[in-house]
């Protein structure tokens, strides 16, 4: 039996964010453990070896101006440092089901929606067993408000090409 992805999509009033796209290499912090995660593959091989399954979440947003934008701002969105990122789709998978950032890409080309970041976040399951979508459902939903409201600090963010990126 072949799993399918829900890939649902929202369309939301966006979050004003001041934001330089640029490449992240900082240490995180992620389920509990001090690692360097430099790449999709990083996070990728890190959910892989986590003690209990982990499902990953994807929360993809498009950047756009803000309502009523003035030329300053309009400015600085042009040469990708700022403007309102909103969040326009949402799925979960589990890491062997997308090793490469590729894939997860062109499974989002089919919904027919862009998008220029995507925030991850990892879902442990229990017992060995990873969670499954219904479980990921709701922590999906905080994540998407958490986005809403600016709490984006929790999350990795990627560019479509698989680089992170820092928001800031």
């Amino acid at each position: 039996m072949v799993a399918t992805s829900l890939w649902l999509a929202f369309y939301p009033s966006g979050v004003n964010v001041s934001s330089k796209w640029v490449c992240y290499t900082n240490k995180n912090s992620y389920w509990g453990l001090n690692m360097n995660i430099e790449s999709y593959a990083d996070l990728i091989r890190e959910a892989s070896v986590q003690p209990e399954p982990q499902r990953l979440m994807f929360v993809f947003a498009k950047a756009e101006l803000p309502r009523g934008y003035t030329e300053a701002q309009q400015e600085r969105f042009a040469n990708q440092q700022g403007g309102t990122l909103a969040p326009v789709l949402c799925v979960d998978k589990l890491p062997e089901e997308i090793e490469d950032f590729s894939v997860l890409v062109e499974e989002s080309t089919h919904t027919g929606i862009d998008w220029d970041i995507a925030f991850v976040a990892a879902l442990g399951g229990r017992g060995g067993f990873a969670p499954n979508s219904d479980e990921a459902a709701q922590p999906l939903k905080m994540m998407m408000e958490k986005i809403q409201g600016g709490m984006i600090a929790d999350f990795l963010t990627f560019n479509k090409h698989g680089e992170l990126v820092a928001l800031y």
